[in-house]
């Protein structure tokens, strides 16, 4: 009788609850596709990932038919081109391109990678991929770019902060069609992991193997209807469980699926990412699990405690649930993405300072905001600080995917569509940063990174 419960209940938080995988990601090494002709590099990384990831999407396509458990999408994230570059030199878009192709050829929704690690100093390699970012995110579909600028062990590079304002602001403005949505496909970290499934973030990490499969698994809806069902009487400790064992049923599932894939594909199995990832489907919030936690509307007073709570929970119930949890596992909180963030957003209940409050406790950080298209690079700059100082300080995951809303000002509503939803334009404060960011250096590591 209990078996066939816990089928029940699966169906109904898949049919009701907005249960899913959101993504089956491989991972792919580059590594021994580095060659001085960027050329021959480049054929090499479109033959690799090719072969590797011919079957990914037909493989994913079947388990969600033979299981029942949607998966939404299925996408690739492969080494940091950047240390590609600094082998080949010449003009980084031609990975860029080829990124492009081989995903296109396998059918994944996304390819995350075009990315350099840069928190200690930039290479020349480094520098030149990052300058073109704006052109490869322009001129591709469906390659995803991330930067990771501080670590906890190596401080904050204000040098990359600086000129990540200004590749902001460039990628919003070269956005075919002024859409904008160049910039959701950029990501500046502070502590970025090497197996994170999610885009727009992810790239296989160097101490990774040469092939994984990474499962991210979401269910916002299942976690507020698990706390809806326990009534208003229930204390904050009783709901933290219910959010635990959520989690692990959850994560259960996204375990079923990874390893299937992995066993299908041949492909070493990685991790299952238990994060709370949102979308602009109505149910699918976690602004609203917050708000069925207690809260009036998300932003106001209780906020973070909620979300300290919520995140902490999540956790807890994964690792319960696999040895195999990773990524960043907990809540995002995507403004664009969340329909109860962006009511809050409009409401004026939700703001950026607000927002930054709450990225100390949960995971990733400032997420699809949109900002006024007129924001200077410097102020830009000044947030991807900011943030990154946060993650730095409290030896966590933090980032920044900021949209510069070109021609739109504070008030005015951005639209992407898609899973990536629509966003109000949010207010920045004009006080300038720029001599700060003008100073570029380094800000040192806190004194709690020297454990050695």
């Amino acid at each position: 009788m209990q078996i066939l419960e816990n089928i029940r209940e699966t169906i109904r938080m898949i049919d009701e609850e907005f249960l899913d995988i959101r993504t089956v990601t491989m991972g792919i090494s580059l590594l021994d596709c580095a060659d001085t002709d960027i050329d021959v590099s480049c054929d090499k990384i479109y033959r690799k990932i090719t072969e590797k990831a011919a079957d990914l999407v037909k493989t994913s396509r079947e388990i969600s038919s033979e299981y029942g458990i949607p998966v939404v999408q299925s996408r690739i994230s492969v080494t940091p081109i950047a240390l590609l570059a600094s082998v080949s030199g010449g003009d980084p878009v031609k990975y860029a391109h080829a990124l492009d192709r081989a995903a296109k050829t396998v059918g994944v929704s996304f390819i995350g990678g075009y990315s350099a690690l840069v928190q200690k100093g930039m290479t020349p390699g480094d520098e030149a991929l990052i300058r073109s970012i704006p052109r490869a995110l322009a001129e591709t579909d469906l390659v995803c770019s991330s930067v990771n600028i501080g670590t906890t062990k190596a401080g904050i590079n204000m040098d990359a902060v600086k000129l990540m304002g200004e590749i902001v602001r460039e990628a919003a403005e070269m956005t075919p069609e002024g859409k904008c949505n160049s910039t959701a496909k950029l990501v500046v970290f502070c502590n970025s992991v090497e197996d994170n499934p999610f885009m727009a973030g992810a790239y296989h990490g160097v101490s990774e193997g040469d092939c994984v499969i990474n499962v991210g698994v979401s269910g916002p809806g299942v976690v507020k209807m698990a706390i809806r069902g326990a009534g208003k009487d229930s204390t904050m400790d009783e709901i933290a469980e219910i959010i635990k064992k959520t989690a692990f049923k959850i994560t259960r599932t996204g375990q079923l699926v990874g390893m299937e894939a992995s066993k299908r594909l041949h492909v070493p199995f990685g991790i299952v990412d238990l994060s709370l990832a949102p979308t602009p489907a109505v149910g699918d919030s976690v602004a609203e699990i917050l708000e069925e936690i207690g809260l009036e509307e998300v932003g106001g007073p209780g906020t973070t405690a909620c979300l300290a709570m919520l995140n902490d929970a999540v956790k807890k119930g994964g690792v319960m649930a696999s040895s195999s949890v990773g990524g960043l596992s907990g809540a995002f909180i995507p403004v664009s993405e969340d329909q109860g963030m962006i009511d809050a957003a409009i409401s004026g209940s939700l703001s950026i300072e607000k927002l930054e409050a709450m990225t100390a406790v949960c995971s990733v950080g400032l997420d699809m905001i949109v900002i006024p298209g007129d924001t200077p690079a410097a102020s830009i700059s000044a947030i991807i600080a900011d943030e990154a100082a946060i993650g730095m300080i409290n030896n966590k995951t933090t980032a920044c995917r900021l949209i510069p809303a070109v021609g739109l000002q504070e008030g005015d509503m951005l639209e992407f569509g898609g899973l990536l939803g629509h966003g109000p334009v949010m207010p920045i404060r004009k006080a300038s940063p720029e001599v700060m960011i003008n100073r570029g250096g380094r800000i040192p590591a806190p004194i709690h990174s020297l454990k050695n």
